[in-house]
């Protein structure tokens, strides 16, 4: 086994920072902790990081090696600056240090002790893309028609299943029912696909992310004197980000701190990747697994002003006893306006009221990237979207593409072509396609004999003759269901087109497509497992379809509106206004933050108040607040269009707006003057 290096090299020349003038008195404390369990709650805003570099400087400072420090990171990023930053402070260079994210000090591990396991040093890793094209080939050796069928799920998605088992230390079966309950009848070729994937991975000894990790752990936990060593060596473990860690991380760090010389850094309030593997009770139970663990508070806050974290701080107010540490963060900028909430008709006029905001923004004197527009979900901003394209106002999305640009959008718009123009055979080739064995030359076959029987003159038309007898002869057999189900979805909305009255208002038309095979196939077709987010997207075209009186205006601006985002589409880099989930705003700040879609049922999202998961959308919503440095808006519109049953309906402002103290914010309905 390697022995640590005793060298002093690198350290002759260490300079001692000056801890106490440059630390604030909640940060000094947790910085120069005694030796010990540790559990650090870093408030928003509060200099987590600062914290966690002073920390490495401190314990270098009192002379412990740079080889007794594991410093464990989520981003390759962070450790780099962290590490930067220490030889900035303290004027030495140590090569020696352990820091870097979990994977990386995992790989890094079983480079020198994988063969405890049969993992030879040479080892190579594996890619997301590497990762899932080993998952295809042992599909295919197992069942060379699995992939072919469209009804299966996809490599990636076995992939990202296989994944997730992994990390939350869960049974495949367990998550398949889950993640994608659809698949049920397929775990035992799921759990087979699995177990070859990892067989392969060793016989060519090669390994994807998850067994940096997992790997890691055996050895561990099969090797004593390996374990003993690591854990003698590792007299301070430091962990960043601590609450988003899932169960596999957890006890990787509990093994190696089994005489509980850990610090772990963190906030609670801000776990928000449960959907991912993150496990909330690892920092809950923290002091269970570690006794007699001191809590160290950092609630000084130096980015937002006094009015915006008294909105912070009842947020966390209001969650369920025992859901979390108390905390309560304190400013020290100087007082600024009230968060604003305002109230607004509908998302159209939610649109017309972010365009104006900005342009009195801009006025008093901030710049467009200064600017961030926070949603729950993605479908929420398309007005919006719509609305600073059209006026030619920059903006770019960093979580995800455009909303029009999406490929069920287009999937769904595909058919609403195909519908009002059947000769449009790219859009039938489209929709085909998506069925199990139809490729683009049986799309094309199929395609050319519908058109035939169509053009007799005793046709009903392309959607009816879909379905004859000797069309339905040329369909795959593997496909039939779909072929049958996907023709009379068409037919069903090619009636709504030709009745008179208010059906034929082209909402009602979306609505046939969104409930009929087209929902179905994301359901259980698609292989997806965030198939319910891309429904709740395909179901907001329902609302927007109510803006026009004919199909032919709605494709036209469909096709308008995609061409036109695309077009101005800018760089990041650019002067332009940051639009994104919440998810993706974590870890930023920005000068002015609004947060759009502020109503029941968009933030918490519906399906989260049906199944009673309201938690994490309590701490998504601090999250959201949180990023704001001088401004802060709340936007909720009061009329909604019901996606599956129709029509417009009153919202309520969300739950979450209406705990906060009234006097904590300014009230206000949108009218031009704002």
């Amino acid at each position: 086994m390697e022995s640590p290096p005793h060298s002093t090299a690198g350290i002759a020349v260490f300079q001692t920072p000056d801890f106490r003038s440059e630390l604030n008195d909640e940060q000094y404390a947790a910085v120069t902790a005694e030796p010990g369990p540790a559990l650090v709650l870093a408030g928003a805003g509060s200099g987590k990081t600062r914290t966690l570099t002073y920390r490495v400087a401190w314990l270098r400072a009192q002379g412990i090696p740079p080889w007794q420090i594991l410093l464990l990171t989520f981003t390759n990023k962070a450790a780099r600056e962290m590490l930067g930053r220490v030889e900035e402070l303290t004027g030495g260079t140590f090569s020696s240090q352990w820091g870097g994210t979990f994977h990386s000090i995992g790989g890094r591990f079983l480079r020198k002790h994988g063969s405890a396991i049969g993992v030879e040093p040479g080892y190579t890793i594996l890619d997301e893309s590497d990762s899932e094209s080993l998952v295809t080939e042992v599909i295919k050796s197992q069942d060379a028609a699995f992939l072919k069928d469209k009804n299966n799920p996809k490599a990636r998605a076995i992939r990202d299943l296989i994944s997730f088992a992994r990390n939350t230390r869960d049974a495949l079966d367990n998550v398949v029912r889950e993640r994608m309950p659809w698949a049920e009848e397929l775990i035992p070729q799921l759990e087979s696909f699995a177990g070859d994937y990892h067989e392969l991975k060793r016989a060519r000894q090669v390994a994807d992310y998850d067994d940096l990790l997992e790997l890691w752990l055996r050895v561990l936990q099969q090797d004593e004197p390996i374990r003993r060593h690591y854990q003698e060596q590792f007299q301070h473990i430091l962990v960043d980000e601590y609450q988003d860690t899932n169960l596999l991380q957890s006890e990787i760090i509990d093994l190696l701190a089994n005489r509980h010389q850990i610090m772990a850094v963190g906030d609670d309030a801000q776990c928000i990747y449960t959907w991912r593997g993150a496990r909330f009770e690892n920092i809950a139970s923290f002091g269970e697994r570690h006794p007699g663990a001191t809590v160290y508070k950092i609630e000084t806050n130096y980015r937002s002003t006094p009015q915006i974290l008294d909105f912070a701080n009842d947020v966390l107010a209001d969650q369920p006893v025992g859901q979390g540490y108390l905390k309560m963060l304190r400013p020290v900028r100087a007082p600024n306006r009230k968060p604003q909430v305002v109230g607004v008709m509908d998302t159209r006029q939610q649109a017309h009221f972010l365009l104006k905001r900005i342009k009195g923004l801009l006025s008093e004197g901030y710049q467009l990237s200064d600017i961030a527009i926070l949603y729950r979900a993605h479908y929420q901003a398309v007005d919006a979207q719509i609305e600073f394209s059209r006026n030619g106002l920059p903006f770019v999305i960093t979580s995800g593409v455009r909303f029009f640009e999406q490929a069920h959008i287009r999937d769904l718009t595909a058919q609403l072509r195909f519908l009002a123009n059947p000769r449009d055979a790219t859009a039938f080739h489209r929709v085909a396609c998506l069925l199990p064995r139809v490729g683009e030359r049986t799309a094309q076959r199929l395609y050319s004999l519908v058109s035939k029987h169509a053009a007799s003159e005793a046709s009903p038309g392309h959607c009816r003759a879909m379905l004859e007898s000797t069309i339905l002869a040329k369909v795959p057999a593997d496909a039939k269901a779909d072929w049958t189900a996907l023709a009379e979805t068409l037919a069903d909305a090619g009636r709504a087109l030709a009745e008179p009255g208010d059906t034929l208002r082209p909402e009602h038309v979306v609505r046939v497509l969104v409930e009929g095979w087209y929902g179905d196939f994301l359901r259980t077709g698609s292989g997806l497992t965030n198939w319910e987010t891309r429904r709740e997207d395909l179901e907001s075209l329902i609302g927007f379809a109510q803006r026009f009186d004919d199909v032919n205006e709605l494709l036209a601006q469909l096709v308008l509106l995609n061409s036109e985002t695309a077009s101005r589409a800018v760089d990041p880099d650019d002067d332009c206004v940051r639009m994104t989930t919440v998810h993706q705003a974590k870890g930023l700040e920005f000068p002015v933050v609004i947060v759009i879609g502020m109503a029941d049922g968009f933030f918490p999202l519906k399906r989260a108040i049906e199944s009673g998961d309201l938690d994490e959308e309590r701490r998504l919503f601090y999250v959201s607040v949180t990023r704001a440095q001088d401004e802060l808006y709340l936007c909720y519109p009061m009329l909604h269009t019901q996606g599956r049953n129709g029509g417009v309906m009153r919202v309520d402002p969300s739950r979450f707006l209406q705990e906060i103290p009234e006097d904590h914010y300014e009230h206000r309905r949108f009218d031009h003057s704002m």
